[in-house]
């Protein structure tokens, strides 16, 4: 859809990758993410920028690219760590092990406060991984900085070709977003990014493709599934929501969907098998076995419910269409089984009968479009929600027992969260039932209950995260709380784990 004036950053399988593109676009720039396979086929862009990897230059496989295409384009060029590394190495320069593997934090300190390090401090901390450095610097090439062991860690080759040894992307990267966005303003034009013009083009894609027929999508409650159906609506399509309640939500959840639907104006069908999925679950005590049961009757349920389908809408966001085709060859392998089932989808595509509108969208993105939609605040800043509910929340087996317990102590964290002003600074939160009995003391008795374990993280993206230090009065306060009053509970622990090593989730 967008193949001129915008900025093509090409993958060669750094971590950060994604972050990239997102900051560019937090930058006010239109950017799309390539994988390696796919250049020179990218269009006709304004600025490209060249990822980091986790390889090294030096192996006899090392990812490459056309050098002579990359010089056809004739705009600026940025290589970001291997980019960098790879770029001095097309222009003639070697690279060689470092005497040190540089992880963490480093300090850069600009040869001159010009061009992309306009405005820049003198020092500046920035985010570096790598274990190469270059040894040979090509004659055409300019030192641009170094870092505090006089190492160059940036450089320039000729007019339009920038390198970078560290990741400016990342927040540790402190004068980061600078260095990016005075890269991008040496592009003689880039494509801007508003959302508003995205609404436009998204409403207009819809209605070519719709026109008067039937679009059926699924609806959970979540921020995707929201956006989707209040912009299928938007667009004047013949929208028919799906709400699959699987009596695996949080407490009210289920009346609290149909609320805020009926608020925002788009009818759902409910569909009741609360029972069904219990009934599935029972006895299972492997999460992954869990999963495939709840995905597949999910399925189950909401094809029943749907039966023939004109168009099929699907919520899918920019960093899933980025993971499946990461690999081509498992696509189908990389659809979760709890959203979509595989064949039905694929045989929709090949008759080109599913409808992505939100595919080239990040989730922060997702909301700024909800919320040029008018869809309220409190909607939009609903905390993340798995698609398997709460049973990834409930190790071992799921019963009626457990899901109610979780439900209540889930409702007393996020009340108090919600009361003291914290749930909006929390990117996700909730309770999780340690299905292991302790010795306690109740009155005057001994008791032997379970354990809950709360939960509060902040992400950016869901692949990492880190534990939010939540102040010691809301900790107590939700302790207090659910002790008194969450029958079967008498010890409460706080999940103080960062992703990785642990997952966001339990299961």
């Amino acid at each position: 859809m967008h193949d001129k004036g915008h900025v093509a950053v090409i993958d060669f399988g750094s971590q950060y990758t994604q972050l990239i593109v997102r900051r560019v676009r937090e930058l006010g720039f239109f950017a799309m993410l390539y994988a390696l396979e796919d250049f020179p086929n990218i269009g006709e862009p304004g600025a490209i920028i060249l990822s980091g990897g986790p390889r090294s230059t030096s192996e006899p496989d090392a990812p490459d690219l056309d050098f002579e295409a990359l010089k056809a384009f004739n705009v600026p060029v940025l290589g970001v760590c291997y980019g960098m590394q790879l770029l001095n190495l097309k222009f003639g320069g070697t690279i060689e092990p470092s005497d040190r593997r540089e992880y963490g934090p480093a300090e850069l300190f600009p040869t001159s406060r010009t061009g992309i390090y306009e405005g820049l401090s003198e020092k500046s901390q920035v985010w570096m991984s790598h274990s190469d450095t270059v040894k040979v610097i090509p004659a055409c090439a300019e030192i641009l900085a170094t870092n505090q062991h006089k190492t160059p860690v940036s450089l320039k080759w000729g007019e339009n070709f920038y390198g970078i040894q560290f990741h400016p992307e990342v927040t540790h990267s402190h004068e980061g977003l600078r260095i990016l966005h005075n890269f991008l303003l040496t592009a003689d034009e880039l494509m801007p990014f508003k959302i508003e013009d995205f609404k436009r083009e998204m409403i207009e894609g819809i209605r070519e493709k719709c026109g008067n027929k039937q679009v059926v999508c699924g609806v959970s409650g979540g921020v995707d599934s929201t956006v989707l159906a209040v912009l299928l609506k938007e667009a004047g399509a013949n929208v028919r929501a799906i709400f699959v309640d699987h009596g695996l939500m949080r407490k009210d959840e289920g009346d609290e969907v149909r609320s805020n639907f009926h608020r925002m104006g788009v009818p759902i069908e409910t569909v009741d098998c609360s029972e069904r999925f219990l009934a599935a679950l029972a006895g299972e005590s492997d999460p992954e076995k869990k999963r495939v049961i709840i995905g597949n009757l999910f399925i189950d349920v909401f094809w029943d419910a749907v039966g023939d389908a004109e168009i099929l809408a699907q919520g899918t966001l920019y960093p899933d269409v980025i993971e499946s085709a990461s690999n081509a060859k498992s696509k189908a392998s990389k659809i979760k089984t709890h959203h979509n089932r595989v064949d039905r989808i694929l045989e929709l595509q090949a008759q080109g009968k599913v409808l992505e509108p939100l595919a080239e969208l990040f989730k922060d993105e997702v909301r700024e479009l909800g919320h040029s939609l008018g869809i309220a605040p409190d909607i939009l800043n609903r905390h993340p929600f798995p698609g398997p509910g709460l049973a990834v929340r409930c190790p071992g087996e799921v019963t009626q027992e457990r899901l109610d317990i979780i439900r209540e102590c889930d409702a007393i964290f996020i009340g108090k969260l919600k009361e003291h002003g914290w749930y909006d600074k929390v990117w996700q939160s909730y309770a999780c039932l340690v299905p292991v009995k302790t010795v306690g003391v109740k009155g005057d008795e001994r008791s032997y209950e379970w354990a809950i374990s709360l939960r509060a993280v902040v992400s950016e993206d869901a692949m990492t995260a880190d534990w939010v230090e939540l102040p010691y009065e809301i900790l107590r306060e939700t302790s207090h709380r659910i002790l008194n009053e969450v029958k079967g509970i008498n010890r409460v622990l706080y999940d103080v784990s960062t992703k990785p090593p642990a997952s966001i989730e339990w299961e």
